[in-house]
C-alpha cells in the first residue's frame, strides 16, 4: 500500500475547493445558519421523527449561541431580504429553548441573547 491518494481522489478536490469558492458568500451563510437552526430543533424536541427522544437542552444552547453569534456578524451583510427570516428562525428557536426549558434562565441570559438581547414572547 502506498500514501499516495488515486489520481481521481486529487482532482476531485480541486474541483471541490473550485466549487466552494463560486458560492456567494450569502448563500454560503444562509447554508451555515439553515443547518444550525435545523439542528438546534432537533435539540429541542421539534422534529416530528424525533420528538422529545432527542431533547437535549445543552447541545440546543450550544448551537442556538453559535447561531446568534453568526447572524450578529454576518446581518450587515445579508441584507433584510435574507436576514428578516434568519433573525425571525433564530427568535422562534429562542423562544421555544424558553419553553422547553425547566429552568428559566434569567431576562438576557437565554442561548445567544448576548448577541440578540433579552428576548420577549
Amino acid at each position: 500500500m502506498t500514501d499516495q491518494q488515486p489520481a481521481s481522489e486529487a482532482f476531485d478536490a480541486a474541483d471541490a475547493t473550485r466549487d466552494i469558492a463560486e458560492v456567494p458568500a450569502v448563500e454560503l451563510i444562509t447554508t451555515v445558519a439553515v443547518h444550525l437552526m435545523s439542528s438546534a430543533a432537533i435539540h429541542l424536541g421539534l422534529a416530528e421523527e424525533e420528538g422529545a427522544d432527542a431533547l437535549d437542552l445543552d447541545e440546543a444552547r450550544k448551537v442556538i449561541s453559535a447561531l446568534a453569534g453568526l447572524l450578529q456578524g454576518a446581518l450587515p451583510y445579508l441584507g433584510d431580504h435574507h436576514g428578516r427570516p434568519l433573525r425571525d428562525g433564530l427568535r422562534s428557536l429562542q423562544l421555544a429553548f424558553r419553553e422547553a426549558s425547566t429552568i428559566p434562565d434569567p431576562v438576557g441570559k437565554g442561548p445567544g441573547e448576548e448577541f440578540t438581547g433579552p428576548v420577549f414572547g
